[in-house]
């Protein structure tokens, strides 16, 4: 599961690390909701390139775009044959930045949300398909994270985790697979890569948006608004 995330990595760190300069009117993103626009790599017709896209996949046969806001995630083990996703998955694969994503513990009554970041400095990258929507003149180009069952680091969280590519097979993710390579790129991330802490529950509001929300804190003084 992928429900929340943050992308607030500096606009010159994300040029370097994906080798693409991403868009003029970037702005550090703290608490990413989703069927809000998200930040994305592609492979375009002059290279790879930085495009938004709507978090919520829209299959091009649906009749309601509504659907989008039910179909964050695309699980790994069964996205090569469900209708909504395959042919994305097969055709149109991108690369979703991220600082972190949030997942939430269960804390007695209430549920403390954790932040789940590299153990090094270095930027997430999520892989996700997308697809474009049209009907009467309304175009929507949308997205979907791919999710695997959670590594060693993160299961304690959460039993899923989102896939994350790794730096050297970014390319490869962008280019032209079968399914069969497709489906062996989803696999969890390495044991010791990732680690998660506790974070305010100011971010079970897709209204905050700020600093705060990706700060540590201790479980029992997390702020509780």
């Amino acid at each position: 599961m992928c429900g929340r995330y943050a992308l607030a990595t500096p606009t010159d760190t994300l040029a370097a690390h994906f080798a693409a300069a991403p868009p003029a009117a970037f702005q550090a993103r703290y608490n990413i909701a989703p069927t809000q626009p998200v930040l994305a790599l592609i492979s375009g017709d002059q290279g790879n390139e930085f495009t938004h896209f709507r978090w919520g996949l829209i299959p091009s046969w649906a009749k309601d775009p509504s659907i989008g806001a039910r179909m964050i995630n695309a699980r790994a083990e069964t996205a090569a044959e469900k209708p909504a996703f395959r042919t994305a998955l097969r055709r149109r694969r991108c690369l979703l930045p991220a600082s972190g994503y949030f997942e939430w513990v269960a804390d007695g009554r209430a549920r403390q949300p954790h932040f789940i970041v590299r153990t090094d400095p270095g930027c997430l990258a999520l892989a996700g398909i997308w697809e474009t929507w049209e009907r009467d003149g309304n175009l929507l180009q949308t997205c979907a994270i791919l999710t695997c069952a959670a590594n060693p680091d993160v299961e304690n969280v959460h039993a899923r985790m989102p896939v994350c590519i790794a730096s050297d097979d970014y390319q490869q993710w962008l280019s032209d697979l079968t399914v069969h390579e497709v489906v062996a790129m989803l696999q969890p991330a390495p044991a010791g890569s990732l680690r998660s802490y506790p974070v305010s529950r100011r971010v079970n509001s897709p209204r905050n948006d700020d600093p705060d929300c990706i700060e540590p804190q201790p479980t029992a003084a997390a702020a509780l608004f």
